[in-house]
């Protein structure tokens, strides 16, 4: 039983961590502290359920149709309410502290939205529920494929953000935003492609955690919640550091379900992030 917990922690840190990635990407780059991220990633989940019982196509198929869809949506939020922000921004904490306060009105947005559509009970659908052995516990396989998606998502990341031309710029932008256009980087446009590659990574992380859990409208804000925390404990920009911190969580919040209690599992989550914050305020990785 511990040994089918831990693979259950290392599956949901696994989305964890590509969940964090996308809001790594647009914190770091695009500057915008994005508070209805995890509606992105509900999206994901809710449009992957449509797609497998409306149209019987599969959840891993519908990540082809729900990732352009989610990059579309947030291009689009990006282009209307976050550029003008940034435009009549005087400085770089301005844009932060209005752009807390518009996302945070598309969370509550989002969720009516979700709600009217779904209600407000657990949504799911049965799919790859045949058992599969690893290291002698039986995980459901649709578990193993979810992490095996997600890793592969994860490590395409990382390979075009370090070894492409496009990449170099986006951690340009990130890292010296002042210089870029010094050099011929457009900023703007950088800043919208990472936006909308982080609502992408979203939409992604929504259907893989919808292949093996339910999901209700309100999950959003917390998915919100722990991808801030785990952006933090990995260090800000890191994606490396993102990804270790997301599985740390993922595996704490299942032994503690195991072990204590599921209703404290938040609180689990909280209490490092709080110790992170103490010890190391930069992160673990930074």
């Amino acid at each position: 039983m511990l040994l089918s917990t831990l693979v259950f922690g290392v599956v949901l840190g696994g989305t964890y961590a590509l969940v964090a990635l996308g809001l790594t990407i647009q914190y770091g780059v695009a500057r915008i502290m994005n508070l209805s991220f995890g509606e992105v990633v509900m999206f994901g989940a809710f449009a992957t359920f449509v797609l497998f019982t409306g149209a019987s196509l599969s959840p891993v198929l519908g990540l082809f149709v729900v990732v352009p869809l989610a990059f579309a949506i947030s291009w689009i939020l990006y282009t209307v309410l976050m550029r003008p922000l940034v435009k009549r921004a005087r400085h770089p904490e301005r844009v932060e502290i209005d752009s807390i306060l518009v996302t945070f009105g598309l969370l509550f947005l989002f969720q009516g939205l979700f709600t009217q559509a779904f209600g407000s009970g657990y949504t799911g659908y049965g799919w790859l529920q045949a058992p599969v052995e690893i290291l002698g516990a039986r995980v459901a396989s649709g578990r193993v494929l979810g992490l095996g998606l997600a890793c592969l998502i994860g490590l395409g990341l990382w390979a075009a953000t370090t070894r492409t031309r496009w990449g170099l710029t986006m951690r340009a932008v990130a890292t010296r935003p002042a210089f870029a256009a010094l050099v011929g980087i457009d900023e703007n446009r950088v800043a919208r492609q990472a936006f909308a590659l982080g609502g992408a990574i979203a939409g992604a992380g929504g259907a893989i955690l919808s292949m093996y859990q339910p999901v209700t409208p309100i999950d959003g804000g917390f998915l919100t919640m722990k991808a801030l925390v785990i952006v933090i404990m990995g260090g800000i920009g890191n994606m490396g550091g993102a990804l270790a911190a997301g599985l740390i969580i993922g595996i704490v919040e299942a032994l503690v379900s195991y072990a204590v209690d599921p209703g404290l599992t938040l609180a689990a989550t909280y209490a490092i992030f709080l110790a992170v914050l103490l010890w190391r305020p930069k992160g673990l990785f930074a």
